[in-house]
């Protein structure tokens, strides 16, 4: 599962880095939260913990990360694109932030666990 986590981490990376530049070269920067989150939570903390699970082999098998990795891939875009559409002015988009938001919690406690359970010395 680490090298997955890695993988898909860099299409993230390249989608945030893109948004990013696609921000500067207009100089709107309303989409700044979708830029902050897809790095924070698609590049840096899915890189983080592939990491872990790289060098945690045990918890990197377990079904707890294969549910942490569908989850937060299933979370990430729900709640980007709602919150892409909330910052534009949709205020009807906020359901689908508070669902993937929801999902991505959910992803990121089973982590916890899965780390705390699984990672021993």
């Amino acid at each position: 599962m680490g090298i997955k986590f890695i993988k898909i981490s860099v299409c993230y990376f390249v989608v945030g880095i893109c948004l990013g530049m696609y921000m500067s070269m207009t100089e709107k920067f309303d989409f700044t939260p979708v830029h902050v989150h897809i790095n924070l939570l698609g590049w840096t903390a899915m890189t983080l913990a592939g990491l872990i699970y790289v060098a945690f082999p045990t918890a990197a098998e377990t079904t707890l990360a294969k549910v942490h990795f569908w989850l937060h891939n299933i979370a990430l875009p729900i709640m980007m694109i709602g919150l892409a559409f909330l910052v534009s002015g949709v205020k009807s988009a906020g359901p689908a932030v508070a669902v993937g938001g929801t999902l991505m919690v959910l992803g990121i406690i089973l982590f916890a666990i899965n780390i705390l359970k699984n990672v021993k010395n």
